[in-house]
Order: structure tokens, then sequence, then C-alpha cells
């Protein structure tokens, strides 16, 4: 997990990049998938000491080199090899994606399972680099060894879900979500749009365990608290880790997203410690980020239920049904957006429907802008209506707005002029409206 922040670098360069970061919207929300059908199939059980065997494989990568298997060292690529051979053989299509930071090369893994809608990809993925400072055994070999064990599960179960499943392992989360975000950035708008979901999970198995759930998406939410429901493991929130690991490039660019999490460097209360054990006033990993973060310091009843609770999500939520597409209505025509100015609109002419817009008019949004948090984004509807897709943010320090938002327009005529809205709001950042399509 990062502890980076994003500091602001001003460059108009910048408008030419495909930057897909996006902030989730107040009034209206980012495109989900709809809650799946019960699976036709149970998820199996993971193996606990499978998936320690993984670790005990990184632990010994890190040793032989230098101790630890971070970005540009030996050990990382050692441990994407020792990943990518398993999915090799397990039969996914892996892809290495090169990227560089800090003056090194990283890689991102992909790996896909064949079969599924294509249009309709669930994926998983965590991190796989550690700190200079040790093997990062629970910081992040036990998600990448969990997701790992899993993307083998089904290849043993052979199965075939509804939906297309993608895997991923990170390169370079510690130095600021680095590979997620080269991912997420280089993914074509049309190949985004088709991540119905994305599961992260980042620390799974520390010592003195908390139950989080990121509360993100309200479906993948309800889909892992009820499988801990089921083990009448209460959960908390995931507050800790709050857009510091490699959901936050995926939620940004509006993709559903959520995971679990077992607590870095905060303090379990008592409170928690009641209902979890552990011990209260300790941190839920004392060795988070040190030379101590090895396979000794994973809690394994932690690792073996988070394990089974990402089988149980992969198996749930693939099961979805296919939605066909709705009726388009686009504009391509660029409008330039003053810099610190006057509200630019783009339009959309509606014409030929009967009665009212539904209540999830999807507003897809394509602007490239070199300082999105001084964009606020508006959908006017025919009758001036004002639905807010993106308010101001002086922290928001990304590139470009583009997204996909739903709004409930139940109550609008859906034939008219329906615009979408932009104002910058402050100096020194550029951009322009390159595109705005509604969908009903």
């Amino acid at each position: 997990m990062n502890l980076s922040v994003t500091r602001r670098t001003a460059a108009a360069a910048a408008l030419a990049l495909a930057g897909l970061l996006v902030s989730a919207a107040p009034a209206a929300t980012a495109a989900s998938a709809p809650a799946p059908p019960a699976p036709a199939l149970a998820a199996p059980d993971i193996p606990l000491a499978n998936v320690k065997a993984h670790l005990t494989q990184l632990q010994s990568i890190a040793t032989a080199n230098g101790g630890n298997r971070a970005h540009g060292r030996a050990g990382y690529k050692a441990s994407i090899d020792y990943v990518k051979a398993k999915l090799d053989a397990a039969g996914f299509t892996t892809s290495l994606q090169q990227f560089t930071s800090s003056g090194a090369t990283g890689y991102n893994l992909i790996a896909d399972w064949p079969g599924g809608d294509a249009n309709q990809i669930l994926m998983a993925g965590s991190h796989l680099d550690s700190v200079s400072a040790g093997a990062g055994i629970n910081d992040n070999g036990s998600g990448s060894a969990a997701v790992l064990e899993t993307a083998l599960a089904v290849s043993r179960a052979q199965f075939k879900p509804a939906k297309h499943l993608r895997f991923g392992w990170w390169g370079a989360e510690e130095l600021g979500l680095v590979g997620s975000k080269y991912y997420v950035n280089n993914l074509p708008a049309a190949e985004r749009s088709k991540i119905s979901g994305y599961l992260n999970f980042d620390m799974i198995g520390s010592p003195n365990p908390g139950y989080f759930v990121y509360d993100d998406d309200p479906t993948i939410e309800k889909t892992l608290k009820d499988y801990f429901a089921g083990l009448s493991i209460p959960t908390e929130i995931e507050t800790e880790g709050d857009g510091r690991s490699d959901h936050a490039p995926f939620k940004n660019a509006g993709v559903p997203v959520g995971g679990l999490f077992t607590g870095a460097d905060y303090t379990k209360t008592a409170a928690q410690a009641q209902k979890w054990g552990g011990t209260a006033g300790q941190a839920f990993d004392r060795c988070y980020h040190s030379s101590c973060d090895t396979t000794s310091n994973i809690d394994d009843t932690a690792l073996d239920r988070n394990s089974d609770a990402i089988a149980h999500a992969i198996w749930t939520l693939s099961a979805g049904t296919t939605t066909p597409p709705g009726d388009v209505y686009e504009t391509t025509t660029d409008v330039a957006i003053p810099d610190n100015g006057a509200a630019v609109t783009s339009t959309v002419n509606v014409t030929g429907r009967t009665g009212n817009a539904p209540a999830t008019l999807k507003a897809g949004v394509d602007i490239v802008h070199t300082w999105r948090g001084d964009l606020v984004v508006d959908l006017v509807a025919p009758d001036g209506t004002v639905y807010n897709l993106k308010p101001f943010s002086s922290s928001d320090s990304a590139d470009n707005v583009q997204a996909t938002y739903t709004v409930n327009a139940s109550s609008e005529v859906a034939n008219g002029a329906w615009k979408l809205r932009v104002q910058d709001k402050a100096a020194q950042d550029t951009g322009y409206i390159n595109s705005f399509k509604l969908t009903f």
C-alpha cells in the first residue's frame, strides 16, 4: 500500500495524453453493474497451503535479490516471472505491460481467462511490488498470492462465467500507484467501459487483523459483506487505505470498484479487538513497510478467510447477465474551455422518443484538460434542470475527465436539447470538450 501524495505539475503537453482519471460524481453516480443473480456454481475453497506456498516463493525471491521485491529491482521482475509462469501453465492468456518510473522499467502483468462476455469484464488485481526495506509479504504478497491462487482455481474448475475474467498484478504501486495508473490511462475509452467491476486486494493477511470492506460500489460491497456475514464475522468500512491503493485509478475513471483489507499502521481499538480478537492498542501490521514484513508476518486465519472471500466474489459477480446497449445520441464537435472563464456547452439533440428519459440515463463525458480539478461539469436537461456530474476540487490533480455517469432523469422529457456544461474555475490550465453522448 502506498502513502504518496500527488503534487501538481502544470504541463500543457498533458493535453495529448490519454489520462483517464475522474472523480466520483456527487449528484450522479458512476455507472455500476446491476446486482447479479445467484451463480450457477458455488465458489471453491481456496487452499490456504497453496496461498502460503506462493508467499514462500516470494520470500525466497526477495532473499535471493537483496531482501526486497521493489520496483526496478531484480526481485520484482523475478516475482512477475513466477506469477506469469503459473498462469501460462494454467491456460491464461498473459501479457506484460512495460512502463518507466524513476528511471527504471516497471511491469504490469495482465491475465485473461478465455471465454465470457467480452463486453462485460470482471477484473481483480493487486500490487506485486514491495518497498525497498523488505520482502513485502503482507504488503502485498498476501493479496497477490490470493489473487493468483483464485485465478488458478478458475482454471482447475474450468469455470465458464457469463462475464469475461481478467486478473492484474501491478508494478510500482509503492511509488504512487504508477503501474495501475499506467494501465488505466492507456486503456481506450471503449475498452475501459467494458469493465463492469474491479476488485482490489492489498494487505489481506495482517498479523493483528481487522476485516475491512471497501464501500465504493454497492453491489461489490454487499457481495463481500454477505460472505463474511455468512461466517458470522462482523466487518467495517475500509477508510485507512482510501485512495492509497490500485483501485483508485479505476474508481477515478468511472469503473465500479471494491475490495478487502486487514489493516496497515492504524491502531486496533479495544472495540475492534473485542469483536475480531488480536491486540488492542497495537497496529494491525507492526511490520508495515519494514524489514520484518516476512512470511512470519501473516495471520493464517485472516489470509484464509480473505482468500475464500475473493473466490466468492469472483464466482458471484461474474455470473451477471448481458445488458443490451441502449440508443446513443452523440456529438464529437470539439468545444474549447476558456481558462478560468465562462461556462461552455456541448449539445446533443434527442428526437423521436416518447415519454420521459430513463432513471438510468448514461452521460458519457470525454474532456481533455491539463488539470481536471479546475472543472465543474454539469448535465443540463432540456427544461434547464441541472445535474452535477463533477464538482470543482483543488486537490484533484489528474488530467482529463473521461467517464460515464448514471443520472436519474426520469422526471425529464426525453426529447430536446441536452447540454454538457463545463466551466474552468481556476487559472493556468486549459482543455476542451472532446465528445459528449447520452445513452437511453
